[in-house]
């Protein structure tokens, strides 16, 4: 069975490759504004992408939940709470984040997996 996580990160690496190849000024000034808009400032890094994450599933964006869940979960967000931000993230959204919910629980358990 093809590994997910990898997969993802292969897909989007490749197209982001792609979309800053192509030399557009816009398309790159909002890549780095997205970069730096995590990085530490008066907000820690590990709530920045727990915010991102709330806002991705409100807006049913699955590459943007996957991408905040790994992100998270690289700067030691625990299980906990990720799932406060997903329910958080439900509250806000209503019962039609649930499907994202699924897939955003069925990917942080990959990424629980591969640590063991």
């Amino acid at each position: 069975m093809p590994n997910q996580l990898e997969e993802f990160n292969a897909y989007r690496s490749r197209m982001n490759e792609k979309l800053l190849g192509a030399d557009n000024k816009l398309i790159k000034r909002i890549f780095n504004l997205d970069t730096n808009a995590y990085a530490a400032g008066a907000l820690d890094v590990k709530t920045k992408e727990l915010l991102g994450l709330v806002a991705s599933a409100v807006l049913r964006c699955d590459d943007c939940v996957k991408y905040h869940l790994e992100s998270a979960h690289k700067v030691g967000a625990s299980k906990e709470e990720v799932m406060e931000t997903l329910g958080i993230a439900t509250l806000v959204g209503g019962t039609i984040v649930v499907p994202h919910l699924r897939r955003a629980y069925e990917f942080w358990e990959l990424l629980e997996n591969q640590e063991g």
